[in-house]
């Protein structure tokens, strides 16, 4: 028969344990004076080895904030989203319930405001509890504090792997090492600091981390608001945030929560009366998950993940990626940016609206900067940030580079081909070269042939239109068009960018120095969206005839900044979607300012708004003019532009205060699918032109808008370069055919469905991009 064990010697191998750990402890003199003295007897001790070993807080406990939330603002202030690596919102000690507090000390350290940060009558209960057959932690909320900073400390560096947890991997040595960082740790910090502290780092589960983050994620409200009873639950989650989850095990949540209340209880913290009312309510939560990130952007979630790459790509926020994300992401930033969250409501409004369902997943994008500062003040796109069903969803950013200038990602799509938006900065040279916009061409010339005489002082022309020599096999392109043949007969360079015709363009570029146009469209901000040659931001080489109609893909953003130079008298300025960054103690970090040059002569810029709003008053956009009400416009000035499959739509334009571009095309096949023969929200389109989809979108939004950023009138143009009437002299190698139709007058107000296709302009199908 089997000898019954004695139940001490059932315990013998816990008792070694304990034994093993007091003999450590005694040989290396660290428990000499943290377990048997207070803090403040300690602190009144005399110097011997032993207590001069607490004396001073380690270095290896770095007591810096813990990964905190950040968040992005708009202009105004209001929240556009909040990103981290751990949910966490750090609040001050009076800024939390009371009830939390003592709830707190009563389930996970009754002494806490008589030790030093070892409890002693807390590990003989511990070790009398142990011996008995029940494991019970005895680790102060001192200590408890001590091990989550020291893992957070290992989170925020990287190293996860050396994580160390209670009952898991941790040893004597490393019990001893937590023992004396707590002694040490309640000599250098008092204890509503430690409190505080230790509320705001400690896991409550489900992604919260920090009170705050788990009161708003439980119960939908904030820590200083919290009952007796949602207090006593949280406390109660401490121990074990699995085990006694009140949405997964809710009967176990109340079986915790109301042990704790009996403690609070017991220790004099709550009434009778309190305990049995809070014991009698039903654990009942109200959840607020929290969605991080910019998929979950309470609005713009394309401007805030352009927000997010701004910053990561920013060496001033750390020597690599790696680092930078763990600041952006778990340093408790504010962000603002140069969002304006009505004016982001309007621009989502008009792109949502374009395509409607969008069964064909055609894309449509809208960006306005104000002209004056390069502020960002809204970008929109019509699409999803995350997988819905039914919907056009994409990650994508449709109305930016696809990399910035340092070859850093933007998530992009890198821009579409302009078309005729490009032909404004032609125009511009023609006024920088003092001659007359009145100045009459020969619209005629539909044939330029390789041996063309262009003048190009800094590079060469390559390329040329000629039906004769394409036949003759030479590689040159068909003959270049108009889209009606009203068009072909002399006609000024004022008419030629109003009624967009491309043979106008042509005309007036023949008696220019293509120098002087790469000068005016590099020094307005102009450049290639998509990295070509080593080049991230590859310059749009005017020296390509193609490009003097918009060949080459260029991102709405760059669009509408190079369009605010006319806006701002020929002042350039950077566009920036960031004000300010401040860190978790509110020191500011490097964030973007304004940025302007000189581009163009302002003669000159003012020459280009009285040409554009002539293209809104008779022009190719005469439909689509924006106005306050039905008879009160305002100045206002901007370009259509088509590709020539169609497959692209611009609207680009502005009034003193805010300038937008308007796009609407494929964003899936880089602009190789047609825009032809195509039914857009329930209307079919034999060819889509810049005035039809994006014109609206722009009216509109304008409309409602830009009225709150100035509309006052355009300075005039001088009138050297807006009076006199003179023929040139280039030679026609196609005789002139019908005669000029009259130009449209405005017939409707702009709505939402694409408006009706004006005739007698040259804005068509191959109207507003040549063919290089």
């Amino acid at each position: 028969m089997a000898t019954r064990k004695n139940p001490l010697f059932d315990t013998a191998t816990t008792l070694g344990k304990i034994l093993v750990f007091l003999g450590v402890s005694a040989v290396c003199g660290v428990l000499v004076a943290g377990l048997l003295v207070p803090a403040a007897a300690v602190s009144g001790s005399a110097a011997s080895g032993s207590i001069e070993f607490f004396d001073t807080l380690p270095a290896e406990l770095k007591v810096d904030p813990p990964n905190q939330t950040t968040r992005i603002l708009a202009a105004d202030g209001s929240e556009i989203a909040n990103v981290y690596t751990e949910n966490r919102t750090k609040v001050a000690l009076d800024q939390i319930s009371p009830f939390v507090k003592e709830a707190v000390i009563a389930v996970e350290d009754s002494r806490f405001y008589e030790h030093g940060g070892v409890d002693t009558t807390g590990i003989l209960r511990a070790l009398v509890s142990t011996a008995r057959g029940n494991r019970q932690g005895a680790s102060t909320i001192t200590q408890q504090y001590v091990n989550n900073v020291l893992n957070a400390n290992l989170a925020a560096e990287g190293n996860e792997d050396q994580i160390k947890l209670n009952g898991v991997n941790k040893g004597v040595g490393d019990k001893l090492r937590e023992m004396k960082l707590a002694i040490a740790l309640e000599k250098e910090f008092s204890k509503e600091q430690i409190l505080e502290g230790y509320l705001n780092i400690v896991f409550f589960n489900r992604d919260a981390y920090g009170i705050e983050a788990a009161s708003r994620f439980f119960f939908s409200t904030s820590a200083k608001d919290l009952t007796l009873p949602q207090a006593a639950l949280l406390a109660g989650l401490v121990n074990s945030p699995s085990a006694f989850d009140p949405i997964n095990n809710p009967e176990s949540s109340k079986q915790r929560r109301d042990l704790v209340l009996g403690l609070m209880l017991d220790q004099g913290k709550i009434t009778q009366a309190d305990y049995d009312a809070a014991v009698a309510t039903p654990v009942e939560t109200k959840v607020t998950p929290a969605r991080q990130g910019c998929a979950y952007a309470s609005t713009a979630p394309y401007f805030c993940d352009y927000v997010l790459h701004l910053l990561e790509n920013n060496p001033a926020y750390g020597a690599d990626l790696k680092e930078r994300q763990r600041l952006i992401y778990g340093g408790g930033l504010t962000i603002t940016t140069t969002l304006d969250p009505t004016a982001q409501a309007a621009a989502q409004e008009q792109v949502n609206a374009s395509a409607g369902a969008n069964p064909d997943k055609w894309g449509a994008a809208m960006v306005s900067v104000q002209p004056n500062s390069g502020k960002i003040i809204s970008m929109a796109q019509n699409t999803t940030f995350l997988p819905a069903e039914g919907s056009f969803d994409s990650q994508v950013n449709f109305n930016v580079d696809k990399l910035d200038k340092d070859g850093n990602d933007l998530n992009g799509l890198g821009g579409a081909q302009p078309g005729s938006t490009m032909k404004p900065f032609t125009f511009a040279e023609w006024l920088n070269e003092g001659k007359s916009m009145n100045t009459v061409v020969n619209s005629a010339q539909r044939v330029y042939p390789l041996s063309f005489p262009w003048r190009h002082t800094c590079g060469k022309v390559t390329g040329g239109y000629s039906t004769a020599q394409k036949n003759q096999g030479l590689g040159t392109a068909d003959d270049l068009q108009n889209a009606e043949p009203q068009w072909y007969r002399p006609l000024s360079v004022l008419e030629g960018l109003y009624n967009s015709i491309n043979t106008v363009t042509f005309a007036s570029a023949a008696q220019l120095d293509f120098c002087g146009i790469q000068k005016i469209v590099d020094a307005t901000g102009l450049h290639g969206g998509l990295p070509a040659e080593g080049d991230p931001n590859p310059k749009i080489n005017m020296s390509l005839l193609g490009n003097l109609l918009g060949s080459t893909q260029t991102s709405p953003l760059t669009m509408a900044s190079a369009f605010a130079t006319f806006a701002n008298d020929g002042k350039f300025c950077e566009a920036i979607a960031i004000t300010s960054v401040t860190d978790a103690t509110g020191k500011q970090l490097p964030a973007q300012s304004t940025s302007c040059r000189d581009a163009i002569k302002p003669e000159v810029a003012r020459g280009v708004n009285y040409a554009l709003q002539e293209v809104l008053n008779r022009g190719s956009g005469s439909l689509i003019q924006p106005r306050i009400s039905t008879r009160t416009s305002f100045p206002i000035g901007a370009k259509t532009g088509t590709s020539n499959n169609n497959g692209s739509t611009w609207v680009v334009g502005h009034t003193t205060g805010l300038a937008t571009a308007a796009w609407f095309g494929d964003a899936l096949g880089a602009q190789d699918r047609p825009g032809q023969n195509i039914t857009v929200n329930g209307k079919f389109y034999q060819g889509i032109d810049g005035y039809m989809i994006a014109g609206p979108m722009f009216s509109n939004f304008m409309s409602r808008i830009a009225p709150a950023y100035g509309t006052e009138p355009f300075p005039a143009p001088p009138s050297n370069l807006l009076n006199g009437s003179t023929r040139s002299t280039t030679p026609a190698t196609t005789a002139p055919q019908a005669s000029q139709a009259p130009a449209p007058a405005p017939t409707t107000q702009p709505t939402q469905q694409p408006a009706p296709q004006p005739t007698g302009n040259g804005n068509g199908n191959t109207d507003d991009n040549g063919k290089p």
